[in-house]
């Protein structure tokens, strides 16, 4: 059915689709993103089939998917202002290249198949973004329900892809009632879709034991609070300690955990060599402070560490080379307790451009010339395997396992979740959102840890250099928090769980699946048409 629009009414629906989808990320709701392709929709069904209309409506589209990012992303340019210009860029031709595809199958093939690959094909874009060289997953659409936790406790079956089904298949359905107003079967059908999901999360919210049977932990987070493009590099770094072994001592006698952010020790004059650790003169300063005031605790602490190889036959694909050393450098978590062992975890995933070159096999040719024009190829290590801390004191005589994932690590719920697959029993997420200033960055930073908790029924411990500290429930229920540009420490008791919910198990199932039903779809277009023409020919 194709409907009239003149082109102020495209306008204006272009603009409520925008305003719709980016709601979620602006403290509003997520819930008008069950309507917020709608827009689109009705802009699609107003154009034909010709060439000339189609570039049309990729101009609405891309319009659309762009002002969305930058709407809720325009933050981004605090830290780079390339990264916005690129986050655009990608979610245009991504996610707007979905867009375009259903587009041209609405107008020649069944309709069933064109919602099929609109569906299919926002997963694969999703999917791809979480897991490509090229990642920035920020506007996943199940994130933007981060704000009302109370209705996607589901999550914890389907992880931040089932709120984008939920967001597509309600779209789809409310378009088509709107076509079809007197359908009143299509009408319930669109209400069950949308409500269900909500009377099922309010149920099963209800049955999450928040303490359950496990003994209670107690843990502490500092924020020091920062300033990362001056205060970090102007104030001398036995300041720093200072301030920070002052923060440290706030939290109490008994407490299991001490938390700080990430990379808060390690800088280019107090090196942290793996292999040598406690020679850096911050770890032997925390790890002294431990010991003396904490002996029964461990403290987790980001940092810049490094690891060296006897020869470049040794080194990794990511390894740096200064005159005969060859060397990784990590952005990681260090943990210190009465276990002499160095306890550490490198943060796996990247972000791209600041700590990760994407494609670097596509570089490695040009790596002499790179080198020899003064720059580098090079980035930041990682893990091939996901590592947790273990502590056994009087209170745990069993031992507690905890992960501390770094930063951007708590965008990715598959990757989040996987730590509580091997064993992890709390969350320690350790983190500096204060590159973004005091913009909605950080606060929907936050927000996606209520999301991780859900997902995998575990207490997150937030430490953030500056941003927001603070403690998150397994039902994503905060309970306390250190907002932006203070300095001080938040202690609470956190009851660690062993139960692995069936998303961390599975993973984002959901975009494989809507990976292979998307080339499924355009294999099957294919087909269709080559036998339509040659049933024509024929």
């Amino acid at each position: 059915m194709r409907i009239q629009l003149k082109t102020y009414q495209r306008a204006l629906l272009a603009l409520l689709s925008i305003a719709l989808l980016s709601a979620g990320w602006l403290r509003v709701s997520g819930l008008p993103l069950l309507a917020a392709f709608v827009p689109l929709l009705l802009i699609s069904a107003s154009y034909g089939p010709t060439r000339r209309e189609w570039w049309r409506m990729a101009g609405w589209t891309a319009l659309v998917m762009g002002l969305w990012c930058v709407a809720t992303c325009w933050w981004i340019y605090y830290a780079a202002a390339v990264g916005i210009v690129a986050a655009t860029i990608v979610e245009v031709v991504l996610f707007g290249g979905v867009v375009m595809i259903y587009h041209y199958f609405s107008k020649r093939a069944r309709k069933a198949h064109a919602y099929t690959t609109l569906v299919a094909g926002w997963l694969w874009a999703e999917h791809l973004y979480l897991h490509g060289e090229i990642s920035f997953p920020w506007l996943i659409l199940g994130n933007g329900f981060a704000g009302d936790v109370w209705a996607v406790q589901w999550y914890e079956f389907t992880g931040a892809l089932g709120g984008s089904l939920w967001v597509l298949v309600v779209n789809i359905l409310l378009f088509e009632w709107l076509l079809n107003r007197r359908n009143r079967g299509l009408a319930a059908t669109t209400a069950c879709f949308a409500i269900l999901p909500l009377v099922a999360s309010l149920i099963i919210g209800t049955t999450v034991e928040e303490k359950g049977t496990a003994t209670e932990t107690k843990v502490t987070v500092v924020q020091p609070n920062f300033e990362p493009y001056t205060e970090k590099y102007s104030i001398p770094s036995a300041e720093q300690l200072r301030i920070m072994g002052s923060l440290i001592s706030e939290a109490p006698a008994d407490a299991d955990f001490i938390v700080l952010p990430e990379t808060v020790i390690g800088d280019n004059n107090d090196p942290i060599w793996e292999h040598i650790y406690l020679n850096s003169k911050s770890v032997s300063h925390f790890e002294r402070l431990r010991s003396e005031r904490y002996p029964a605790s461990q403290l987790i602490t980001g940092a810049m560490t490094y690891h060296r190889y006897a020869g470049q036959h040794e080194a990794s694909p990511t390894a740096r080379r200064s005159g005969s050393l060859w060397y990784d450098r990590y952005n990681a978590a260090l943990a210190l307790d009465r276990d002499s062992t160095l306890k550490v975890s490198h943060k796996s995933r990247l972000v791209v451009g600041v700590e990760k070159m994407p494609y670097m096999e596509l570089l490695k040719p040009l790596e002499k010339l790179i080198v020899d024009l003064g720059g580098t190829t090079g980035q930041l290590g990682t893990d091939k395997y996901r590592h947790t801390f273990l502590l056994r004191n009087h209170r745990h005589p069993y031992g507690i396992s905890v992960a501390a994932p770094i930063c951007y690590e708590s965008v990715y719920g598959d990757h989040f979740a996987a730590f509580t697959a091997d064993g992890a029993q709390l969350m320690m997420v350790i983190t500096n959102d204060g590159w973004w200033h005091d913009t909605p960055g950080y606060r929907q930073h936050f927000s996606f840890s209520r999301l991780r908790a859900i997902e995998t029924r575990r207490w997150v411990c937030r430490a953030a250099n500056t941003g927001i500290s603070g403690f998150i429930s397994p039902t994503g229920r905060v309970t306390q928090t250190l907002g932006w540009d203070l300095r001080g420490t938040l202690t609470e008791s956190v009851y660690p769980a062993t139960k692995v919910t069936f998303y961390a198990k599975a993973g984002d199932y959901l975009g494989r699946i809507g990976t292979y039903l998307f080339i499924l779809s355009l294999l099957y277009y294919v087909s269709y048409r080559a036998r339509k023409r040659n049933h024509l020919v024929g």
